[in-house]
């Protein structure tokens, strides 16, 4: 009996010292912006708190290589692409990482263009002459040279910013649909943006992640960071005012006012008709694993059971 007692003291205590401040961390690929406002909405509205989870959000920047951060163990969730989690997989047969959440349900990847171009597509981009700043080892870039062939634009490395862009009437770059058309238009450029998921290429964005690891033996954690994460989302969604003022004194390079608009833009891509926020299926995960095995990315054809939790 006295045994028995012990044993029920010290589940109690477990529990009790979970609930009290579980800690856990979320890398995030890059700086505090508006497509992470649903995480930074979740920690300063206390979900996760409430959850019993004291969770440290980490902040990324150019090539924070938030796969292999988790697959090390280095952290205990993070904010991949699903393109990148399916090369993970292909190359690492060992603690898989594993999509939870996707915020993107249609890509905010884009290049933007000078309106004064009068460019009516894409295609338009890459069969005429100028310069068009992209990294050619993305996935998304193969798969435009895959469908409109060798490029006439001349393809330059992709530095960031905006000032070439603004200073080039010949210059197209790559975005975030969200940020730089933004920092563009406030230089006083007049843009035009193509979405590269309209040409078919459209992987699940800003995905939280976590490891096959975690998953066997933390899932009490992993649920509550997605009840909190879920909660989260929806709040910024509704509202996201307070969350924009907070990551603004974190990202001094953007300003509020870009923030609030970039929220707006956003929100179309997130909320979309008959899907449910943060969502994935089969049939979206089945025709990217065959579209990066046709551009040659992937050895394997990983199942879609073995790249997200339902």
């Amino acid at each position: 009996m006295k045994t028995m007692i012990t044993l029920l003291i010290s589940v109690l205590m477990t529990s009790a010292a979970f609930a009290a401040n579980a800690p856990a961390t979320l890398a995030l690929n890059w700086k505090a912006e508006p497509e992470f406002g649903g995480f930074y909405a979740a920690s300063l509205q206390g979900f996760y708190k409430t959850q019993g989870l004291d969770v440290q959000i980490l902040e990324g920047g150019s090539g924070t290589p938030t796969v292999q951060m988790l697959a090390n163990n280095k952290v205990d969730f993070a904010i991949v692409s699903a393109d990148e989690l399916i090369i993970s997989q292909d190359k690492n047969k060992v603690n898989k990482v594993k999509a939870l959440f996707a915020v993107y349900q249609k890509s905010p990847y884009i290049v933007m263009t000078h309106a004064e171009r009068n460019f009516k597509s894409l295609k338009d981009v890459f069969t005429n002459e100028g310069f068009l700043s992209m990294q050619s080892g993305l996935p998304y870039y193969q798969f435009l040279v895959q469908k409109f062939g060798k490029p006439k634009v001349r393809v330059v490395p992709y530095l960031g910013g905006v000032s070439n862009f603004v200073n080039d009437m010949t210059f197209s770059q790559q975005g975030f649909i969200t940020i730089e058309p933004l920092s563009a238009e406030k230089a006083g450029a007049k843009v035009k943006n193509f979405l590269i998921a309209d040409e078919g290429f459209n992987p699940y964005l800003v995905v939280l992640a976590t490891t096959e690891e975690t998953l066997k033996n933390k899932p009490e954690l992993v649920q509550k960071v997605l009840t909190a994460t879920r909660e989260g989302w929806a709040h910024y969604l509704k509202d996201p005012k307070a969350t924009n003022e907070h990551m603004a004194t974190l990202n001094k390079a953007i300003d509020l006012t870009t923030f609030n608009k970039a929220a707006d833009i956003q929100k179309p891509l997130i909320e979309t008709t008959g899907v449910v926020v943060g969502s994935m299926t089969d049939e979206r995960w089945d025709t990217l694993v065959q579209q990066m095995k046709k551009l040659k990315l992937i050895k394997s054809t990983p199942k879609a059971s073995d790249l997200y939790v339902k």
